[in-house]
């Protein structure tokens, strides 16, 4: 039987697709944005996930700080724990029961950037194998996905350590999915969810889409985040792009398409979105809340959003 459906979404049962979608989105923001976290409330759905980013400048006592604020203002806080940023197991450890003591469930895995560990964890499997996380009583993980692959790690090395996370979270019952890098492509996304089936991974992906950004920052942070291949993409379709706003890209055209290359495959492992802010915490949290509430129609081509 073919994994993909014949009737594809459009007009009303498209727009209550994506608000359906987008309801159990996760959103994400940087230490350095902790000033608007009461902004924030008022735009954001009570109880929605909030990830906290631990940013080069940042430390590992300002993602805890943070991220207990997070929790305090009635989100869920997912704070990222970056391996190569870690001075040392005790550090993390004590980091770890900060986090529990202060309510926070869910954790974002991730080996990081570095190109010399700070301390002697190099990657989130390590930080896995230390059983810290089961024992401060996380049952909720995060791990990192990469649909257009790894600058510095082949697709090998990639299937791999989802192949070992998995078997972490069988062994040891705690919840593990994927959030994947943003990119530009949904179709790459959407190539990749299928291959999950095919390399026996059948943790659940939350798909990372970058919110409303001036088209100057968003290449910077593409070349940054090294999302090489969907930045071609990009720059490859750019009049396209720019038509949406002068200057500016939204997250609609990949919103839309994700849904429908989701909806095509029966087996996808695609279950959210996850909203990347960036330098634009408050753009994106408007952006989210008007999807969220389905205050916008869909384009006469169907491929953007009209704000209401």
């Amino acid at each position: 039987m073919s994994d993909f459906t014949n009737t594809p979404l459009s007009g009303a049962l498209l727009k209550r697709t994506i608000v359906e979608f987008v309801r159990a989105a996760s959103f994400e923001f940087a230490v350095a944005h902790e000033p608007l976290l009461p902004a924030l409330t008022s735009k954001l759905p009570p109880g929605m996930t909030v990830y906290v980013s631990h940013t080069p400048k940042a430390s590992l006592e300002d993602v805890v700080r943070v991220a207990l604020k997070v929790e305090a203002c009635g989100f869920r806080a997912s704070p990222h724990i970056v391996a190569r940023r870690i001075e040392s197991k005790r550090r993390l450890r004590d980091a770890l029961r900060e986090l529990r003591d202060g309510s926070v469930e869910q954790l974002l895995l991730v080996a990081g950037d570095n190109d010399v560990p700070v301390g002697k964890l190099e990657s989130s499997l390590d930080i896995l194998e230390t059983s810290f996380l089961v024992e401060s009583g996380f049952r909720r993980i995060g791990v990192a996905g990469h649909p257009e692959g790894h600058r510095t790690i082949g697709p090998t090395g990639l299937w791999s350590a989802l192949s070992r996370k998995q078997a972490y979270a069988q062994r040891e019952g705690v919840a593990i999915h994927i959030v994947t890098q943003f990119g530009f492509d949904p179709r790459a996304v959407c190539m990749w969810d299928r291959r999950l089936a095919q390399e026996g991974i059948s943790l659940p992906v939350h798909v990372g889409i970058v919110g409303p950004m001036q088209l100057p920052k968003l290449l910077k942070f593409a070349m940054r985040c090294g999302v090489r291949a969907s930045l071609r993409s990009l720059i490859q379709n750019i009049s396209a792009v720019t038509d949406l706003r002068p200057n500016a890209v939204t997250p609609d055209e990949f919103l839309i398409e994700l849904v429908r290359c989701r909806a095509e495959n029966k087996a996808t492992r695609i279950v959210q979105p996850h909203l990347y802010s960036f330098g634009g915490s408050m753009a994106t949290a408007r952006w989210l809340r008007a999807a969220v509430d389905g205050t916008f129609e869909l384009s006469a081509s169907e491929n953007r959003f009209e704000m209401i």
